[in-house]
């Protein structure tokens, strides 16, 4: 068996080994470990041990990005139908200009 304070990191030479992976058996210095399950591993192992789901939720993504889409519509359709809605309020007189007149000083 050897001594941990004579090994050095398997990715940094130059540094020394502060603990040795249980898994794949390599030294590693504190930059190089993390702690998961009450226990040190390494980076590499750690990916091993716990897989990402990427296959569900790539699944997923254009499903969201669609329902994003929908919801965007929706809402600038509704902005658009207010703003309508507002500009049907306003009288025809505004926009003959006729309605400065009428409301101001008569001069004829």
């Amino acid at each position: 068996m050897s001594n941990l304070s004579l090994q050095r990191c398997f990715n940094h030479a130059r540094r020394e080994a502060a603990a040795r992976c249980p898994e794949c058996g390599r030294h590693y210095c504190r930059e190089c470990i993390t702690e998961h399950d009450e226990r040190v591993i390494c980076a590499a192992c750690l990916a091993k041990l716990t897989p990402v789901s990427s296959t569900r939720r790539g699944r997923l993504v254009p499903v969201l990005r669609f329902v994003q889409l929908l919801g965007g519509v929706f809402v600038l359709w509704l902005f658009f139908y207010g703003l309508g809605q507002i500009l049907l309020t306003v009288p025809g007189s505004f926009h003959d200009g006729t309605i400065w007149k009428a409301n101001w000083i008569d001069e004829e």
